[in-house]
Order: structure tokens, then C-alpha cells, then sequence
């Protein structure tokens, strides 16, 4: 009888372990390489392929808290060009 509590217990705690291992990923399922203007852009995130998510993708979000999935930068040279401004502005302003 106490091996069975024993066990018991023990499926509860692995089966409370893999939930709690579950993380909600907010992934990009698709991008666009549809070019806009600079202007809009708060931040941005880089999804590298295989890491939670399928794809490589570069989430950017807008001032107005939109996130817009377009091109990994190693696919678009713009997509990078716009990190750097990006990261340049973050600088300046610190």
C-alpha cells in the first residue's frame, strides 16, 4: 500500500514537472519582406530557427505595440540595415 502512495506521488510530481516546463513561445509562423518606414519601429527581436520557434525571423515591434514578423537579417541585407539604425538610435539615446 505505501509503495503505491509512493508511486503515486512520484507520477504527480514528474507529470506537475512537465507542466510547468511547458513555456508559452510567442513564435513568427510566417514573415513578410515587405520594406516600411523606419519611423514606426520601437524594438525589435531576433527568432533564430530551432530555438522554441521554426522559423528564423525578426519580430519587430511598433511604437503603436504591434509585433510585424518580417525576414531573418540573413535572408533580407535590409532587414540588418534597419537593426543597425536601429541599434545606433539605442545608443545615441543612452
Amino acid at each position: 500500500m505505501a509503495s503505491r502512495i509512493a508511486a503515486l506521488l512520484l507520477l504527480g510530481v514528474v507529470c506537475v514537472g512537465f507542466v510547468t516546463a511547458e513555456i508559452a513561445v510567442d513564435c513568427c509562423l510566417k514573415t513578410t519582406s515587405k520594406r516600411f518606414p523606419l519611423i514606426i519601429v520601437s524594438s525589435y527581436v531576433i527568432q533564430e530557427a530551432g530555438q522554441g520557434c521554426d522559423i528564423g525571423a525578426t519580430a519587430i515591434i511598433t511604437k503603436a505595440g504591434r509585433t510585424l514578423c518580417i525576414s531573418h537579417p540573413s535572408e533580407d541585407t535590409w532587414v540588418g540595415d534597419y537593426i543597425k539604425h536601429l541599434e545606433r538610435k539605442q545608443r545615441n539615446q543612452a
